[in-house]
């Protein structure tokens, strides 16, 4: 089994900066693709940004250019600098990933952390 931990949640201003991380522990062969996801209330979770193991990364547009995803591979950690938050980034932010376990590295199981809330107050 893998956990994913998530941390660096919480209140701030419009135009604020927070910094999430998320880290994997567990039965880990390789993390490859991982990524963040934010959900709205009522709304379903939708992709925010995700990171490949190699570091290649994508955003949705609205996030372009204010958050940056980056990981480190030493310790199974992915992060996301939120930068000029906005009221609508208001959301529960989960990390995910794709994971090999050490024991069947053919197969790739998926994982979600639990969310940490991101509220930004105008």
């Amino acid at each position: 089994q893998v956990q994913l931990v998530e941390s660096g949640g919480g209140l701030v201003q419009a135009g604020g900066s927070l910094k999430l991380s998320c880290v994997a522990s567990g039965s880990i062969g390789s993390l490859n693709m991982m990524g963040w996801y934010r959900q709205f209330p009522g709304k379903q979770r939708q992709t925010v940004a995700t990171i490949s193991r190699a570091g290649d990364t994508d955003y949705i547009l609205s996030v372009k250019g204010r958050f940056t995803v980056s990981r480190d591979n030493a310790k199974n950690t992915i992060y996301l600098q939120m930068n000029n938050l906005q009221p609508e980034d208001t959301a529960v932010y989960y990390c995910n990933a794709d994971v090999n376990s050490p024991h069947t590295p053919w197969r790739t199981d998926n994982y979600w952390g639990l969310g940490t809330q991101v509220t930004v107050s105008s």
